[in-house]
């Protein structure tokens, strides 16, 4: 089964009903590919524009009043890679590219961006659930090492896949760029190996939260919401899907949506560490004798509540 996925996309929206009968039935759906991608891409864009937009004063917030830390240079990263990740793919999009080397070069260096923003998102996860199990150093250092083989075996997975895909140009007038074609499997398995972190993230943030929850007899729902568990299932259930969509469809022509994932899994990570540290500030404006931030790696007073 064959993958085509997009590393460029047009810049002019051509009718594609309109496109002379010389070109052939694989021509015009790549060149259908190429418009949706871009539609994708620039709707990607919008979104991560606008979530920057609502949530600008909260950020800020943070930025000023909260102390110098690694978690918050964490946070920095996380917020700026994803930036640098779009600017390429717009690059991708509107920039004529009938090089296939350049198109190598910028799809190498956009998969560098997209591992970059899912190690750093990802991290912020693992944080979250070393401060929940009362800071375990074993339990950190099995999931930083988990994190690492994965994020290490899907450089190599994905490095591995595009120096070998087949790059052409497309041939329709008016649709820029080169496509990339491989075999579905190599692509869906990085997704395969951060569902299976994602899956451990879960479980062990359930067990800790049903621990509480037989200890306190309180609502089930509440003490989930306070182990933010919903944000650990939104990134598995995005990785599943990504693993199993190109498996289920012989022409994948949907690339973005993979990207689609790496912007969720930043804004998911971001928000919980912004949620948690204006939490931590009220906490102290109470005078309370525990932090529940991140940036402090120390356990949240909520958890003994619930």
């Amino acid at each position: 089964m064959k993958v085509h996925n997009v590393c460029a996309k047009p810049t002019d929206f051509l009718p594609l009903e309109r496109i002379p009968m010389e070109y052939s039935a694989d021509d015009i759906a790549a060149a259908k590919s190429l418009q949706l991608e871009a539609y994708l891409y620039t709707l990607i864009a919008t979104f991560w524009a606008y979530d920057y937009v609502c949530s600008l004063n909260e950020e800020w917030t943070f930025l000023i009043q909260s102390r110098w830390t690694k978690v918050k240079g964490l946070y920095i990263i996380t917020r700026c890679v994803p930036f640098c990740l779009i600017t390429t793919n717009l690059y991708l999009n509107s920039t004529p590219n009938e090089n296939p080397n350049k198109c190598r070069i910028l799809i190498d260096v956009s998969s560098c961006f997209s591992l970059m923003s899912i190690t750093c998102s990802e991290s912020f996860f693992v944080l979250r659930t070393y401060a929940l199990w009362n800071n375990n150093k074993v339990l950190l250092v099995a999931m930083l090492s988990a994190l690492f083989a994965a994020i290490v075996s899907s450089f190599v997975i994905c490095f591995t896949a595009i120096a070998t895909a087949y790059l052409t140009t497309s041939a329709i007038p008016g649709t820029t760029g080169c496509f990339r074609t491989s075999g579905s499997v190599q692509f869906s398995m990085p997704f395969l190996l951060m569902f299976l972190f994602a899956l451990g993230l879960v479980s062990l943030t359930l067990i800790r939260a049903l621990k509480s929850w037989r200890m306190t007899k309180g609502h089930l729902h509440a003490i989930l919401v306070k182990h933010n568990i919903f944000y650990y299932v939104c990134g598995l259930l995005l990785s599943g899907l990504n693993f199993l969509v190109p498996m289920l469809f012989s022409d994948y022509a949907y690339h973005s949506f993979e990207d689609f994932q790496i912007f969720i899994l930043a804004i998911l990570a971001t928000r919980m560490h912004l949620h948690l540290w204006h939490i931590d500030q009220h906490v102290h404006s109470s005078d309370a004798s525990m932090c529940i931030s991140m940036s402090d790696m120390c356990e949240s007073p909520a958890d003994h509540a619930v």
